[in-house]
């Protein structure tokens, strides 16, 4: 568990770096809310933990969010758990795979140091979908309900993905011996406040048949009440999927209203006159995210015509990656629509990434460099990424280069990208949408290290 800790305490160090840079820029408040030209102290921290094979750039829009209500940015942070995704069991030591008492390891350094960062007494603490069950064992079993002060779970499978006998060591089975014990007697925790958040039908983890899980057949004996708990504050948000009910505008108003006791006065993110963006990037091991920091990375930022995508002239930055793996600071135009170009450090891979324009200061801008693309001599791939939902035909307007995406089921919503095929006879413009947000990135067809990347924040 030292390596654990160690990491945890840098990758909060260069959060909190950051945001005391935003705070001497202007960017926010420091050490109070002023409202009314009334001073009131401090709120407490919140930590926003992230889901099974997620990081902590998913919560930029939550962030923000909780900002342009007036909540201080040197009291929000994300943190990013090392080796993501869960093991085969509960105890198994797999290469790039963690077990439930490694990512409670390193919840409780991040949550120590955030702690002594800010002098609070106690946090928030607020997770995604497994980074919720990370939450609950580290306050019941783990020494966290003297440091917490409420807990928000978002589509946490709180009594399983399944509940069947036979998997008694698999970590999101309700009938196993994890859940099983973190359910046995109160399922929530004396002293400390508990919310928990589900959709009312179309979060694929909460399904009574496998659907979700790629198997219709399957009966899960999980029902859309799976993620509520006994003696919580139970919120519906109807129409959610899985990832809505964390990072969606609804899901951050009921988070925003449980903390501090009142609704918020906008869902709107409210843009800055000063953005100034930073993050990690971090690559894959075993067929599966690392979220540590990747040294010698390269990252360059090019402003680009958002109608073409076309880059606007020589790059607006460049860096390369140290050994905390971040890429910043870069100080960004408002408005500016930009390509992030980000390249492997032995080159075997160079990712194009789109986005729309970053309306505010964010240290959570994280980049994963993906596997290398898999296109033919007469293709190329677009890959249009919406991680922070899911998509769902009928549901989901999603077009690459003006054809309806293909790969997305209907009913549930139960994927968060698909990749488009076009020709590679030359570099092209292609124009991806999501529901009412469009993005034009271009192609490199002439060489199979580039991946290009649509990444749409819709919601």
């Amino acid at each position: 568990m030292p390596q654990v800790f160690a990491l945890a305490v840098a990758l909060l160090g260069a959060d909190a770096l950051l945001s005391e840079r935003a705070a001497a820029q202007g960017a926010g408040p420091s050490r109070a809310v002023v409202r009314n030209s009334r001073t009131v102290s401090a709120p407490p921290p919140i930590v926003f933990v992230h889901g099974n094979g997620d990081h902590a750039g998913l919560w930029d829009t939550n962030i923000w969010r909780f900002e342009s209500n007036g909540y201080p940015r040197d009291r929000l942070f994300a943190v990013d758990l090392p080796a993501p995704l869960a093991g085969s069991t509960i105890d198994a030591v797999e290469l790039n795979r963690s077990t439930p008492d490694d990512q409670v390891a390193a919840l409780s350094a991040f949550v120590t140091r955030v702690l002594l960062r800010t002098g609070a007494p106690k946090v928030v603490l607020v997770g995604s979908s497994r980074g919720g069950m990370t939450i609950r064992q580290y306050v019941r079993f783990g020494g966290g309900a003297a440091h917490v002060e409420a807990v928000v779970t978002c589509g946490t499978p709180n009594h399983g993905v399944m509940a069947v006998a036979g998997m008694a060591r698999m970590e999101f089975n309700g009938a196993g011996d994890y859940l099983q014990r973190l359910n046995t007697g109160s399922e929530v925790v004396a002293g400390v406040r508990f919310l928990t958040l589900r959709s009312d039908s179309l979060d694929k983890y909460a399904q009574p048949t496998g659907v979700g899980l790629g198997n219709p057949a399957m009966v899960t004996n999980v029902t859309a009440e799976g993620p509520a708990l006994r003696g919580a504050t139970n919120v519906v948000i109807p129409g959610t999927d899985h990832r809505e009910i964390a990072f969606g505008a609804q899901a951050f108003a009921a988070q925003y209203r449980f903390v501090t006791g009142r609704p918020p006065q906008t869902l709107a993110i409210a843009p800055e006159s000063t953005v100034v963006l930073d993050g990690t990037v971090s690559g894959l091991l075993n067929n599966g995210p690392t979220n540590t920091p990747l040294i010698g990375a390269r990252v360059a930022v090019y402003a680009v015509d958002p109608r073409t995508g076309v880059r606007d002239g020589v790059p607006r930055y460049a860096a390369a990656t140290g050994a905390d793996g971040r890429w910043g600071p870069f100080r960004s135009t408002l408005g500016a629509w930009y390509e992030f170009e980000v390249t492997a450090p032995d080159s075997s891979v160079i990712m194009h990434l789109y986005r729309s324009p970053i309306l505010r200061s964010s240290g959570v801008i994280n980049f994963r460099l993906p596997a290398p693309s898999r296109g033919t001599r007469d293709s190329v791939g677009v890959l249009l990424v919406r991680p922070r939902g899911y998509l769902g035909s009928g549901r989901d307007t999603v077009t690459i280069d003006g054809t309806p995406a293909r790969g997305i089921p209907r009913g549930i919503p139960t994927v968060d990208r698909v990749t488009g095929w076009v020709p590679a006879d030359s570099a092209r413009t292609v124009i991806t949408h999501v529901n009412g947000e469009r993005l034009a990135v271009r192609t490199h067809p002439r060489d199979r290290r580039h991946v290009v990347v649509a990444e749409f924040q819709h919601e």
